[in-house]
């Protein structure tokens, strides 16, 4: 196994050593007996673990370590951080926790993908997945919005009171609506990529009795 590969193994090892961190803190939390050292653990973790990303690819370019085998493991090591981070925070006790659209939302674009992936394989035989500006964005405001609330960076609070009603919004709020909004709209791309490439090869047409295709 190539040392990118050992690194890329670590992260995914790292991922249920987080989350324990952060279920245990949040415990102490709900019991009024918080325990510092194990929310440090947690962000430590999560750093290590957000920083090794950029380590094994950068090992894998330098060193000519690519393989089959990393091609597999790294977004499972991205997608397994991401999800452990957001669906443990959202009913951890943390002092912010996510609202629970947040990772409905991104479970269902990543199963969305993942599904649309599979009926390009099996329709087309071959699928091309093309890194967007607009994932990647959504991966960075996901993790801004992880790391913000590990940190407990939550500066301000406001109250408007819009049309009479009384609505009260945290920092961790815009973050949190900025990452959903990049989760979302790259879930469309995605999706619009992938009819692309059916129309393409001809499986968006329709076609008549006799098995041709009707212009």
């Amino acid at each position: 196994m190539t040392t990118a590969n050992k690194i890329t193994v670590t992260r995914i090892l790292m991922i249920p050593v987080f989350i324990m961190m952060a279920i245990y803190y949040g415990r102490g939390v709900r019991d009024h007996d918080p325990q510092p050292w194990q929310r440090y653990s947690a962000i430590a973790i999560f750093l290590l673990a957000s920083a090794s990303d950029g380590l094994d690819g950068y090992i894998a370019r330098r060193y000519n370590q690519k393989s089959q085998l990393g091609v597999i493991l790294d977004p499972i090591a991205d997608k397994g951080l991401l999800l452990a981070g957001i669906i443990t925070l959202s009913f951890s006790n943390w002092g912010y926790e996510f609202p629970v659209w947040f990772p409905v939302l991104v479970i269902a674009r990543d199963a969305v993908v993942v599904s649309g992936t599979v009926i390009l394989h099996y329709l087309v035989g071959t699928v091309r997945v093309r890194p967007s500006w607009l994932g990647k964005t959504a991966t960075v405001a996901q993790m801004t919005a992880i790391a913000c609330v590990l940190l407990q960076l939550n500066p301000f609070h406001r109250t408007i009171h819009p049309a009479g009603m009384t609505l009260r919004y945290d920092f961790l709020d815009i973050t949190v609506a900025l990452a959903g909004l990049f989760t979302f709209v790259s879930g469309i791309g995605y999706v619009m990529d992938g009819i692309a490439q059916l129309q393409a090869s001809g499986h968006g047409e329709a076609k008549s009795k006799s098995g041709a295709r009707v212009s």
